[in-house]
């Protein structure tokens, strides 16, 4: 669990760093982005090594149909995290909708995965992302939204979000449980 909750660590200083310490950030030029990428990869393995290594506690086990609704909401948060947001109408006037996506991604694991380990990871990337969406409101509070798109962009953009969807799921039942069910 220690590598999973340093992995974590990582994550949020990495994409905290910015906003939190500008002039350091700023001191270190455009090289700077280089490092805080190592950190944020660091980050990801460490999390990954650490959550596949964690004992598995389960809490509970979640009713079944709440695959359907980690599904469902997997697929809008892909959805959300595309292009869709820039180059579609629906989600033109949201301001943080990769972040939102991010945020609904965490939640629908969290729904799935009632185990110590997995509420730390999903529970932890899921504030994240909420402390995200604070630190960049309070650092850049003045916003305005792009030109509006189009329905038949968000629609492609959807269809896309499905086929990807498929691929992401068939990737993980390979490396681990399958998100879909039978």
């Amino acid at each position: 669990m220690a590598l999973l909750i340093l992995g974590l660590l990582l994550w949020w200083g990495g994409h905290l760093f910015k906003r939190l310490a500008p002039d350091m950030r700023a001191s270190m030029g455009s090289g700077g982005r280089g490092a805080v990428a190592l950190v944020l990869a660091a980050g990801v393995v460490l999390m990954v090594i650490g959550y596949r290594s964690a004992d598995v506690y389960d809490l509970a086990a979640p009713p079944e149909f709440l695959r359907h609704v980690n599904n469902l909401m997997v697929l809008i948060a892909i959805w959300m995290m595309s292009p869709a947001p820039r180059k579609g109408a629906l989600l033109n006037r949201m301001r943080h909708p990769m972040l939102a996506g991010f945020k609904l991604w965490a939640a629908a694991h969290l729904l799935v995965n009632w185990d110590a380990a997995s509420f730390v990871l999903f529970g932890g990337l899921l504030a994240w992302a909420v402390a995200e969406v604070i630190v960049i409101n309070r650092s850049e509070p003045e916003w305005q939204p792009g030109p509006k798109g189009t329905i038949a962009k968000d629609a492609v953009f959807f269809a896309a979000s499905i086929v990807l969807m498929g691929v992401i799921g068939y990737v993980h039942g390979m490396i681990g449980p399958s998100p879909f069910p039978g």
